[in-house]
């Protein structure tokens, strides 16, 4: 499976308070773009999600030739972690088309 592609998106740095989790195309975990070891992402996520009475949303960033499986143990970690909303970034095609367009 791929990670959905979109058309339209602003380039810009992520927000104050945004949470960014990565996964480069080896597999390696980035959080807000720091790297991460695998097994303390958990505990790191739970942490931020911890303190957040509210806000629990995270974005997701992958590579997209990634396993569906990398991906699925990903959002089952964040979720584990308190994460309650999930919203995939995805790129720019170089075509500059959308989805839909041929």
């Amino acid at each position: 499976a791929a990670m959905p592609q979109g058309n339209n998106l602003e380039k810009r740095p992520e927000g104050d308070g945004e949470v960014v989790l990565g996964i480069d195309a080896a597999g390696g975990y980035f959080l807000n773009g720091v790297s991460i070891p695998a097994e303390t992402l958990e505990d790191r996520l739970r942490s931020i999600y911890d303190a957040r009475p509210e806000d629990k949303v995270m974005y997701f960033r992958a590579d997209k030739d990634l396993t569906y499986a990398k991906i699925q143990e990903a959002v089952e970690t964040a979720r584990r972690s308190g994460v309650r909303v999930m919203a995939a970034i995805t790129e720019v095609k170089p075509s500059g088309k959308g989805l839909f367009e041929k």
